[in-house]
């Protein structure tokens, strides 16, 4: 019989009296499978603050069983030790709109340099640069040749290193669209067919819903707008009628799977809004009539605006091979997109945390933050973007996105205080996911 923690039935009041920590007087002797977590604090991110000297306790199977005051608590010398030390840990961070298998640094025509199975073997590396950046758990918002679900499993199974991977597969458009092929010219495009992910009428659209989760897609993206970094597009055209999303969201929805809908464009965000979408990914022209439907719908939506990463893109893009009328494109809508990042939040839209990552370097998505305080968010806000309402958004809140009894131990450990200093995130000194220290001493 799995050995477990022996609990004693009392609570210790800690500071200023208004948090708890469950005591723990002994462990069973035999503690062979388990771990204990100590540090100097964590962020309880459903209570919003910090708890001192916690003591988190990880069963065989990579969940927390308990939380103990460290003070106090005694376990068996066949527990497992990680001791963190003078650090704050807090819940492993998600990333809500990632493209592991876009090199950030490969832009424009210069793909076209590398074999079709390139892009599958760099999604390895992003993914393990993700991981140490403290990112335990990403939604890869579509791929080519499905590198996401290949990837995903290959980490499931050991035979690669990086965060738990909620992939999309192929992406969702119209013919033309911005999830469509838009470089090439006809002599060069598939001679028997639209591309995969491709359809231009509800039904074809269902077909290609059902089609991804047959392949392994846990989650629907679909283009509702053109976009920055296509070709022939602009990011306020609306792509796809509002029939033709709400039979997106209705097929996924049927299936158990939520959706995530680029959209840049006022229309579009207020058509995917309108059709039962889930999240709305970029949201940069988004109205007031978009912030209204967005607070009044029954089932929530929430508003994933990567807000950094322009950044990256107008120091580095030309360098990268990124064309003009990209960059162009990135330069009319980024202050708009903050700008409206900031009334959106302040309207109390519900928020997630999404970087583009791939559009800027994996290892670098933690510099978002520091943009999400300066447009209106306080530091738990922010924080609790990338753990609770990402976990609410993903419906895993019995998987991730708190340090609390039952979800995995997926834990970061930074100095000072993130709720005073944001910026603390973005280096992480210290990565555990499901219990296992993979970052850190």
């Amino acid at each position: 019989m799995q050995s477990r923690v022996k609990f004693v039935s009392f609570l210790r009041g800690i500071a200023c009296g208004s948090a708890a920590l469950l005591s723990v007087s002994a462990v069973a002797q035999d503690g062979t499978g388990q771990t204990v977590i100590t540090a100097a604090r964590y962020v309880d991110v459903l209570a919003g603050k910090t708890v001192e000297h916690p003591a988190i306790f990880v069963g065989a199977d990579g969940r927390i069983t308990g939380i103990a005051d460290a003070r106090v608590v005694r376990w068996g010398s066949n527990v497992k030790h990680i001791d963190l030390g003078d650090k704050t840990l807090l819940p492993g961070l998600i990333d809500m709109h990632v493209h592991l298998d876009g090199p950030a640094d490969i832009g424009g025509y210069r793909g076209l340099e590398f074999t079709d199975s390139f892009w599958g073997m760099t999604a390895v590396k992003n993914a393990h640069d993700m991981l140490e950046a403290g990112f335990t758990t990403v939604r890869n918002v579509g791929s080519d040749n499905r590198n996401d679900i290949g990837l995903k499993e290959a980490i499931d199974a050991g035979y690669a290193v990086g965060p738990r991977i909620v992939p999309a597969g192929y992406a969702l458009g119209a013919t033309g669209g911005h999830c469509d092929s838009t470089f090439l010219p006809p002599s060069l495009e598939k001679k028997d067919g639209k591309e995969e992910g491709i359809g231009d009428t509800p039904d074809e659209l269902r077909y290609q819903v059902r089609r991804q989760r047959k392949y392994g897609a846990e989650v629907i993206k679909v283009c509702a707008t053109g976009g920055v970094f296509s070709r022939n597009t602009e990011p306020g055209q609306q792509q796809l009628t509002d029939a033709e999303l709400k039979a997106i969201a209705d097929e996924a929805h049927q299936w158990g799977l939520r959706v995530a809908a680029h959209a840049h464009g006022a229309g579009g965000i207020r058509a995917a809004i309108g059709a039962g979408i889930d999240t709305i990914e970029h949201a940069s022209l988004v109205d007031d009539e978009g912030i209204r439907m967005a607070l009044a719908r029954k089932r929530p939506v929430w508003f994933s605006m990567d807000i950094y990463n322009t950044e990256y893109t107008q120091a580095e893009g030309a360098k990268n091979g990124v064309l003009e009328d990209n960059l162009r494109k990135d330069r009319e809508i980024a202050q708009i997109q903050r700008d409206n990042f900031r009334k959106a939040h302040k309207a109390g839209v519900r928020m997630v945390f999404g970087s583009d990552a791939g559009v800027m370097p994996h290892g670098e998505v933690g510099k978002q933050f520091r943009v999400m305080v300066e447009y209106g968010m306080t530091p738990i806000e922010a924080i609790q973007a990338a753990t609770r309402n990402a976990a609410q958004a993903l419906d895993r809140e019995k998987d991730v996105g708190a340090i609390a009894v039952g979800r995995y131990a997926d834990i970061i450990a930074v100095d000072g205080d993130p709720l005073s200093d944001v910026r603390q995130l973005e280096s992480v000194d210290a990565v555990v996911k499901g219990g296992v220290l993979v970052k850190g001493e």
